[in-house]
């Protein structure tokens, strides 16, 4: 039997039971629809969350207090921030941006949202955070060391607040006291879990004045003067933070140093393994597709019998069934599969759980191959059941 003629027995086969077989390609098509679409959700949640860190440039550190105590219990403070800026001990530092960092609400004539992170800091922390406005401008320097209260709002605030209005120019109530919106965010990309664009900045003494106090910092951002001077950096930021914060009885230091490109390779790494970790866990749905088409082709089988004894006694070869039901069990896998693929092209293009997936082509040849061979594999008990049939009991079959 040539293989054009086993191909035309497999599809009259598969069209003999429609909707059984539309049921067994369904399964299939679930399973390499939610491989690949889970895998193209990590991937694009792991470049969203890439691209933000990216966005804060690879030449800047983070400095976080492990103790959150009051302004003498050794914390973070503007001391320890005004040291870090220190041309003699630390000569390759650009700028050092202070920052305290709570939610609250802002409300604009009736209208309130809450905000993740109002941020106050110093007007260096726009640059040093790659963090331009769009509209208006940012605070300066003058407006941090006299506390004015004005304010510069990100996309999120913007539109909840004032949908339709230029938001420049106007007041809004935090805690209490007004505020003047003075510039307004370019939008950046977000991760589905955080807003990056639900924030809010002000002027670091203002913030302390009306929601924070003066407690210790939340965390002072160093930026290098150059990417390549960033391991220089971090190693004058230690010797100024060892001098200002000694370590405590445990031995531990009250601070910790974050590498921006250490950042990036660790959520890289974290967002690899989260991604096959999802691919993994939709590759069940696939197990589950093959037990259909096992399901389907033992009863197809069973069927066909007396078809089967008649050709065996007209001369077909065991070979030749055999192929002929692992032909049609490919043929089941191999369109479910595709029309997977397509299922998970066109999901791709919504945004699922607040990320926009983004399709890994070695996920889709991977799960189509996995499907043909599922149904090679599960496909194979069948067709040697069928293939073992021996003509006479066939025939007999009733």
């Amino acid at each position: 039997m040539t293989l054009a003629e086993t191909l035309r027995f497999a599809l009259r086969g598969v069209a003999a039971n429609k909707l059984r077989s539309a049921l067994t390609m369904l399964g299939i098509l679930i399973g390499v629809a939610a491989v690949i679409l889970l895998v193209a959700v990590g991937n694009g949640s792991a470049q969203a969350i890439t691209s933000r860190i990216e966005a804060l440039g690879t030449n800047t550190l983070t400095v976080t207090g492990t103790n959150r105590g009051g302004a003498g219990t050794g914390g973070l403070t503007l001391d320890v921030a005004d040291a870090l800026a220190d041309p003699v001990l630390a000569p390759d530092v650009r700028s050092v941006s202070p920052l305290v960092s709570t939610s609250t609400t802002i409300t604009y004539q009736g209208a309130e949202h809450e905000v993740s992170q109002f941020v106050g800091t110093r007007p260096s922390w726009f640059d040093a955070s790659n963090s331009p406005v769009a509209g208006g401008a940012v605070f300066s320097a003058d407006d941090e060391a006299q506390g004015r209260r004005v304010l510069v709002i990100g996309q999120t605030v913007a539109d909840e607040l004032f949908p339709g209005t230029d938001p420049v120019g106007q007041q809004v109530t935090v805690g209490g006291a007004l505020f003047t919106v003075v510039g307004v965010l370019a939008p950046k990309s977000s991760t589905g879990f955080q807003d990056a664009n639900d924030i809010a900045v002000a002027p670091l003494r203002a913030v302390r004045e009306v929601l924070t106090g003066y407690g210790t910092l939340s965390s002072i951002l160093v930026e290098a003067k150059n990417p390549d001077q960033v391991d220089t950096v971090q190693a004058e930021t230690g010797t100024v933070l060892a001098q200002r914060l000694p370590t405590t009885g445990s031995g531990t230091a009250p601070y910790r140093i974050q590498n921006a490109a250490q950042l990036l390779q660790t959520q890289t790494e974290t967002a690899d393994t989260f991604t096959v970790l999802l691919g993994a866990v939709a590759a069940i749905s696939l197990l589950v597709g093959g037990i259909g088409i096992t399901n389907i082709m033992l009863v197809t089988v069973t069927e066909r019998t007396r078809e089967i004894g008649i050709r065996k006694a007209l001369g077909a070869r065991r070979r030749t069934v055999l192929t002929q039901f692992l032909t049609e069990a490919t043929l089941l896998s191999l369109i479910g599969g595709a029309l997977g693929v397509v299922a998970a092209l066109v999901g791709a293009r919504f945004t699922i759980v607040g990320v926009r997936p983004v399709i890994v082509p070695s996920s889709v040849v991977l799960a189509l191959g996995v499907s043909v061979a599922i149904g090679l594999f599960f496909g194979g008990l069948p067709a040697a059941r069928a293939a073992r049939l021996r003509p006479i009991d066939a025939l007999r079959y009733e």
